[in-house]
């Protein structure tokens, strides 16, 4: 219907206004746009492609490129900081990057049979994870570090000192209940085995106590089901974990 009031010598006047809905239209979508822009910017790359991974469809190791001329430990974390690329979970990396690191012949030929099973690198959501297995690092129900293990803390010791990561210390044990004269349970074997790895850190080490975080989960957060002896074997493990940068 024509509004009589608008209407001037036969023809209806224009409305004037009608430009303001389109220009809030695009207001709108500059806004939604700018915000995307903030919200992208903000992202851990790192969690982005491991996430479009599985939309690929991908399984097993992950895509990490640039791995050439890293030869130590040292020189991997330093290397997994400046990328943006994901880890390949090689069972074999260890052997490569520890035996730079440690100290002697003698002690490389006596460890490097133990390394792929009981020390292994890993890649999750909280950053690069060293998980040792108990019977590498310790007696069955002790806390106490074996002496043969040390060269590879003081390896690993180095990799933290060259390091800006915050470090996460966490102890693991099986679903078989334990309690003798020092432990009511298998958390408190967890806790003081992390404990004991943080004290060679802080005590022997010298490293800034400000960077670490200790813990136990005990029978809590296994690696696989606690339904034969290997897999037993496996979930009991200290963690070290260089956890990523940026994050609490």
């Amino acid at each position: 219907m024509v509004d009589r009031k608008k209407e001037v010598a036969g023809r209806v006047e224009p409305n004037t206004g009608a430009w303001l809905v389109t220009f809030s239209d695009l207001v709108m979508l500059l806004l939604t746009f700018f915000v995307l822009l903030l919200s992208m910017s903000s992202m851990d790359t790192k969690k982005l492609k491991s996430m479009f991974a599985h939309f690929k469809g991908a399984t097993g190791s992950l895509e990490f490129s640039g791995m050439g001329g890293v030869h130590d430990l040292t020189g991997f974390i330093k290397k997994y900081q400046d990328t943006q690329g994901l880890l390949v979970i090689d069972p074999g990396l260890v052997k490569e990057l520890l035996p730079h690191s440690m100290e002697s012949e003698g002690q490389l030929k006596s460890k490097l049979k133990d390394f792929e099973e009981a020390l292994r690198i890993l890649d999750d959501n909280r950053g690069i994870v060293l998980s040792i297995q108990e019977n590498l690092i310790f007696d069955p129900g002790e806390s106490k570090i074996k002496k043969e293990v040390l060269p590879i803390l003081e390896a690993i010791s180095r990799a933290i000192d060259a390091s800006t990561n915050d470090i996460l210390i966490m102890g693991h044990t099986d679903d078989i209940p334990i309690k003798n004269e020092r432990y009511d349970s298998n958390w408190e074997l967890s806790a003081d085995r992390g404990l004991s790895v943080l004290d060679y850190f802080i005590d022997i080490r010298n490293l800034p106590p400000s960077r670490f975080t200790v813990g136990g989960s005990g029978p809590s957060r296994p690696l696989a089901p606690n339904n034969t002896p290997k897999n037993r074997a496996l979930n009991r493990r200290v963690e070290i974990i260089f956890k990523h940068i940026g994050e609490g």
